[in-house]
């Protein structure tokens, strides 16, 4: 189960890799020269800002460029088929299979966004078992299908994935992506099938069983989930390792939060996922409320908690300390301003009937600030802060 983006998308139950580019200076340099540079532009609007070096190419990293949609949600591209059929995902940690709409879709979500046709694959499968997909503002029941799935240079044979025929409620209708590619354990997903992950590992696509994200800040271009390696030019310092306390989600033990040295949850102790498919910080309702009122944010009548603007310049970090380590959040990260220029709490707590409601969920507020590793060969995450 999980939160999906500030829209209060949660999954009950429930395929991504690079595009080799050559460094952006010189690839624009030669696209302009031949005149073409507009072109390909208006044809690859993801794929122009990613930051890549050389080292991608020596050590076997695969990248993916992602496109950050107004601080809410990360999304990629992928295709499934033969010939492709492309989409728009989001990778997420909070969960692990992969599924996309399809042409037997009825619901008005799928009306607007990229659908699977299975008749036009040479390489699909369709099986007859059926899936069902519960969250927090509606639910997706579909059914599974096995194809050729291509994350940018990658290329996986055989990849289980669901196909919607009923996406109800009002958040896929409006989602700027149209599936969502998972990424945590095996044992979260589907069973009897191999995630997106493994199957990169299994079939030899990645050199080493790991991948990394970093995120974004306000810029609509430059994020990337890279497979099989790290580049180091993402983050400063050394990595600082977390062990993985439970292989479902990537769960992690936190040590408290505090403010100006006052530990204002989490006292104790606590465990926390780290899950790119949330937009904020999630936590236990009581803890919560405690932090709005710490940093004077008041309930509106839509349930969110609004705030001062000016906060972001007075108010103190709030301090995630993990394994030892401290992880700074600074008010101009935890306090967000909306487009019409009123700013809310980042903070929010846990709703529905949440299998695990004493646990915090670290979303992007706290991904833009450190890059983050997922070693699945050590089941560890690796924390450091972002550049």
């Amino acid at each position: 189960m999980k939160w999906l983006g500030i829209l209060g998308l949660v999954a009950l139950s429930e395929c991504l890799v690079t595009i080799p580019l050559t460094r952006v200076k010189s690839m624009r340099q030669n696209l302009r020269e031949k005149n073409k540079l507009k072109d390909y532009l208006e044809s690859h609007p993801y794929n122009v800002a990613y930051r890549s070096n050389d080292s991608d190419l020596d050590t076997g990293v695969q990248s993916v460029p992602m496109r950050n949609f107004l601080d809410v949600i990360y999304f990629g591209n992928i295709s499934i088929g033969m010939p492709p059929q492309d989409f728009k995902v989001v990778f997420d940690t909070g969960s692990t299979d992969l599924w996309v709409p399809s042409i037997y879709c009825y619901s008005p979500a799928c009306a607007s966004h990229n659908v699977f046709d299975p008749h036009q694959s040479s390489t699909c499968r369709i099986s007859k078992q059926a899936i069902h997909l519960e969250y927090g503002s509606g639910d997706m029941t579909g059914f599974l299908a096995y194809d050729t799935v291509r994350i940018g240079g990658l290329t996986v044979l055989g990849q289980a994935f669901g196909l919607s025929l009923q996406e109800s409620g009002t958040f896929m209708k409006y989602a700027v992506f149209d599936g969502i590619l998972g990424l945590a354990y095996p044992s979260l997903g589907i069973r009897r099938t191999i995630p997106v992950f493994d199957n990169l590992w299994i079939q030899n696509l990645i050199p080493q069983e790991l991948f990394a994200f970093y995120l974004s800040r306000k810029e609509k271009e430059g994020s990337v989930v890279m497979f099989g390696g790290v580049n180091h030019s993402y983050y400063s310092g050394d990595l600082n390792w977390v062990p993985v306390t439970r292989p479902l989600y990537w769960e992690i033990s936190m040590d408290n939060i505090s403010m100006n040295g006052e530990v204002i949850a989490c006292d104790g102790g606590c465990q926390a996922i780290i899950d790119t498919g949330t937009s904020l910080l999630i936590g236990p309702s009581h803890a919560v409320l405690d932090i709005q009122k710490i940093i004077g944010a008041n309930r509106t009548r839509n349930g969110e908690y609004q705030i001062s603007c000016n906060a972001s310049n007075t108010l103190p970090d709030i301090v995630f300390t993990i394994n030892g380590i401290d992880y700074p959040v600074p008010a101009s990260a935890y306090i967000q301003q909306d487009v019409q220029g009123t700013c809310f709490s980042s903070f929010d707590k846990t709703r529905g009937s949440m299998f695990f409601p004493d646990l915090w969920i670290l979303g992007d507020v706290f991904l833009r600030l450190y890059f983050t590793v997922f070693d699945r060969a050590n089941d560890r995450i690796g924390l450091a802060p972002a550049v």
